[in-house]
This record gives structure tokens, sequence and C-alpha cells, in this order.
């Protein structure tokens, strides 16, 4: 039997799952990048791409907690995304899905499971972002959604972001 204080084992990509990725370096800090990521008040500034904004944000940082934003697109239209976090280790990995909601309730339409990890490179970060879909129709959809184009973007948001912090 483990003990309360084992470490859940990492979470890892199943190979099968081809998932999408989106990887790169910066010159922000870690812990900067990780608060750009866990606080709805820095989230908001960066999280879609431009045009795109965040209209509202809701986090709360454990395992089962809620993960909720509403995307507005240039026209107007909103569209809510809510999901749990699965795994929260500060400054390192960050894992969320919409497949369960928060508390660890299933969902009616899951799209995909993202994992983010930060490492520290210099003075700067080294980040990576994956999204696990269902199937590969789900993965498709997302890029063809713009997932490298509309992730890239919004990374360089994020730095240009964390600069201002």
């Amino acid at each position: 039997m483990k003990s309360p204080m084992t470490p859940s084992p990492v979470l890892k990509p199943d190979p099968e799952a081809r998932p999408a990725c989106s990887s790169a370096s910066s010159i922000v800090p870690r812990e900067l990048v990780w608060a750009a990521w866990t606080k709805p008040e820095h989230l908001s500034k960066w999280f879609t791409p431009a045009p795109w904004t965040v209209a509202d944000c809701e986090i709360d940082l454990r395992p089962g907690g809620i993960f909720r934003t509403v995307m507005r697109s240039p026209e107007g239209k909103e569209f809510p995304n809510i999901g749990c976090y699965l795994e929260v280790v500060p400054n390192e990995r960050l894992v969320w899905t919409d497949a369960l909601l928060p508390g660890y309730r299933p969902a009616e339409n899951p799209f995909m499971t993202a994992i983010i990890t930060l490492e520290s490179q210099g003075k700067g970060t080294r980040y990576t972002a994956v999204a696990i879909h269902r199937d590969d129709a789900g993965r498709k959809k997302h890029e063809d959604m713009g997932f490298y184009r509309g992730w890239g973007k919004a990374l360089d948001q994020l730095v240009a972001h964390v600069k201002t912090m």
C-alpha cells in the first residue's frame, strides 16, 4: 500500500494516441511561466491566440479541481471550456482534461487532455505542450482548427505577458 506522501506516477502519453505536440524555448523564468499558466489574472491575458480573447477563467489548482475558460471570438461568440486537473507539479508539470469535469465527474463530449511540461534551461524555460485526443479524427479536427499556429501564437503571447510580470 502506498503511503499518502508517495508521489503519483508521471502521466505519459500513449504513443498510439498520436498526440499533437508543440515545444519551444524561451528566455523567461520557469516560475513566471508557471504563474502565467496557473493564475486566472495572467492566463486570461495570453491563453487564446489574438484576436480571440478569454472572457472568463476559473482555476482550482489541485487534482480534481476546475480548469474553466470562456474563449470569445472576434465576432463576440463565446465558447466555454470546462475540465479537471489531473496532475499539478508546481513549476514543472500541469495536466488537465475536458474528459472529466471538476471532482473527476465524466464529461459528455470530451475533446482532449493537455500536458504542459516546463524545464529550466539556463535562465529560461523549455516549454512542451502535448494535446492527446480520443482518436485520429479528434486530433485532425484540432489540427484543422489551427492547433500548431494557435498554440504557437499563444506561446508568443505568454512570453510577452511574462515579460511584463
